[in-house]
């Protein structure tokens, strides 16, 4: 997103993302994390103010849905067309929000947080993939 010209509104809510952002991490690094499904919320809030093409009719459909069905808050994650949702539900909720999001036609993914930074996962030396191929 490009913005033009300075706008007093969009460089405000620019400081409330940025602001949202320290205290989640400030939350997660005390463990409080039950507390991300609202700063997630708050995020996504905000940052459909700054722009009418950050979301569109599906998306918000969506996350309106996710949010009716346990999710506490999301994050759209990716651009151009394709992307993640990731959303945050309380305990107990996560299959009903799955199955709720399937029926829109979209499908879970498992993820996890990689603790321990870049490394490589393909070695093409030691590999029956040769780049070329």
């Amino acid at each position: 997103m490009k913005i033009k010209k300075p706008d007093f509104e969009i460089e405000q809510n620019l400081h409330q993302i940025k602001s949202i952002g320290l205290d989640t991490k400030k939350y997660l690094e005390t463990g409080k994390v039950d507390i991300l499904g609202e700063m997630l919320h708050r995020h996504w809030e905000s940052k459909k103010k700054l722009s009418s093409k950050m979301t569109d009719p599906f998306i918000d459909e969506c996350y309106e849905i996710a949010r009716k069905n346990g999710a506490m808050g999301g994050k759209l994650i990716g651009a151009g067309g394709g992307g993640f949702f990731m959303f945050y539900c309380a305990d107990g909720k996560k299959t009903a929000l799955s199955n709720a999001l399937i029926k829109m036609g979209l499908r879970r993914e498992r993820f996890g947080i990689d603790w321990d930074g870049a490394r490589i996962m393909l070695n093409t030396k030691n590999s029956l993939f040769k780049p070329g191929n």
